[in-house]
């Protein structure tokens, strides 16, 4: 690709961004994790006003690790993220494809369900609404299902996903993501429990209604609020 084509294609992402922002803004601002009056929570406030660490949250320094006990290691030359479902332009990208969208540096927390949070998290990605805007979600898209490369699943609804701190991230701390954490990329939820959040990501499914995932369908909320202290259905 030129760089005039590639130009374009940056145009094009940032055009479609500023679109989906507008058609989803009012839905974004009216979520718990932007605009609850009585947040459950203790510390200063975060950058969205919340409470620095969530009610049953304590913060640690280390980084456990969670998953369904299988690592998929997935060779960049054969790593495939496809987005499809509600769009007009379902794509399959590469991971060259991947790192040419653009890129994005942010620092965040994370928040387990199980009551740790790691607080300050540095991460480098693709945002998710970056990506929407690449696939122009139709009016009929209204949540995403994201899968794992271990089968895992989990459901966000648009308003939550297409807000600026969600990513597609493969490096965090400087360093690409590890396996463990779901290497090479995974999706990060900061204004949500990191369930929601799919490791070894390698598809993006918009739909027209709700679904559950593989924990929503064992009892954890379809929300996933932390300063709810939502945790369970």
């Amino acid at each position: 690709m030129s760089d005039e084509q590639s130009s374009e294609k940056l145009d094009r992402i940032i055009d479609a961004r500023m679109k989906l922002k507008a058609r989803f803004e009012e839905k974004m601002k009216q979520t718990p994790s932007v605009s609850d009056n009585k947040p459950l929570g203790s510390g200063p406030t975060n950058r969205h006003g919340m409470p620095l660490v969530p009610v049953g949250q304590h913060v640690t320094e280390k980084w456990p690790v969670l998953d369904l006990g299988y690592h998929p290691n997935i060779p960049l030359n054969k790593w495939r993220l496809i987005v499809d479902g509600e769009v007009e332009n379902p794509v399959m990208l590469t991971w060259d494809e991947f790192m040419a969208l653009p890129q994005t540096d942010d620092t965040s927390d994370f928040h387990c369900v199980t009551t740790w949070s790691k607080l300050d998290m540095h991460w480098q990605g693709v945002r998710f609404m970056d990506l929407a805007a690449l696939v122009q979600p139709k009016e009929t898209a209204t949540h995403v299902m994201c899968y794992g490369y271990d089968t895992y699943t989990t459901n966000i609804s648009l308003e939550e996903a297409l807000k600026p701190d969600v990513l597609l991230v493969h490096t965090v701390d400087g360093k690409p993501l590890p396996l463990e954490h779901g290497g090479p990329a995974r999706v990060i939820t900061p204004q949500l429990y990191a369930w929601k959040g799919s490791k070894w990501i390698k598809r993006i499914e918009f739909l027209s209604a709700n679904r559950l995932g593989f924990w929503e369908e064992r009892g954890y909320s379809n929300t996933a609020y932390p300063w709810r202290n939502d945790r369970y259905s």
